[in-house]
């Protein structure tokens, strides 16, 4: 009977180890699955190259934390990047990794670094992207790589996302502005007010990578303009208006047609 009982024993621990080891591996390769996702579909709903250091899952707890995310500039500005992100906390529902739509909890960022080069009133990297991004969600999602990937999406749609709140703390913007009739171009470095979103897909089935990644951007460049405009930049701006005062304005009616994008 003692036997018994040691043996019975001997394969709760057994299969509780197993258990244990089975999770630590698919967390494993779920952080390569993430990281190769990120840097190959990111890169198809931006038109700029995505990098990803790494990025780690904790499924016991429901946690994430990504390292160097790096959104590229398209193709004719100076600047190296757009948007450099550190460090970044993610909470998330683990049991809705293997469900139709992954349930995020809470992401927080601390103070990323963006680069704003361009005419705030008009062609600029960040617009530029936003572009881009917008064709993608016109188009219901970044192009498929060949028609084995269409028909595969098509018997598999692509996981839904919801994301109940980011945080976003400290951002820095290097603001590059051009050389417009008197004004000379110089460089700013502006902090931009916490960026607060809530409840992204909450409602019904949740909203695509592509969606997700529209309303972060579009937070963010809308904020970016904002805080050029409240720079006190109005004598140097008045050159693209042609105006003194009027070019504040300008820009806050540019933030409002982003907002409408």
């Amino acid at each position: 009977m003692k036997k018994a009982k040691f043996f019975f024993r001997g394969v709760v621990i057994l299969l509780f180890v197993l258990i244990v080891a089975a999770v630590v591996a698919v967390g494993f390769f779920l952080d390569g699955i993430v990281k190769k996702s990120v840097e190959t579909v990111g890169p198809k709903i931006t038109q700029t190259p995505v990098t990803l250091n790494a990025v780690h899952l904790s499924l016991f707890v429901g946690s994430a934390s990504v390292k160097e995310l790096v959104l590229g500039n398209p193709a004719g500005y100076k600047s190296s990047f757009a948007i450099s992100v550190g460090t970044a906390d993610v909470g998330m529902n683990p049991l809705s990794i293997g469900s139709d739509k992954i349930v995020i909890r809470s992401v927080h960022v601390e103070a990323p670094e963006i680069t704003f080069e361009g005419n705030p009133l008009s062609k600029n990297n960040l617009g530029d992207i936003m572009d881009n991004v917008d064709h993608a969600v016109k188009n219901g999602g970044p192009p498929a790589a060949g028609t084995n990937t269409v028909a595969t999406a098509r018997n598999k749609p692509a996981k839904k996302i919801e994301m109940d709140d980011l945080v976003i703390n400290g951002a820095k913007v290097h603001a590059l502005l051009p050389s417009v009739g008197n004004f000379s171009g110089r460089e700013l470095t502006l902090t931009l007010p916490q960026i607060h979103l809530t409840n992204l897909g909450k409602d019904g089935d949740g909203i695509t990578a592509t969606e997700l990644t529209r309303a972060i951007l579009n937070a963010i460049t809308t904020a970016t303009i904002k805080a050029v405009a409240d720079a006190g930049l109005d004598k140097g701006l008045k050159n693209f208006s042609g105006g003194a005062g009027k070019g504040i304005d300008q820009i806050k009616k540019s933030v409002d047609s982003l907002l409408g994008k």
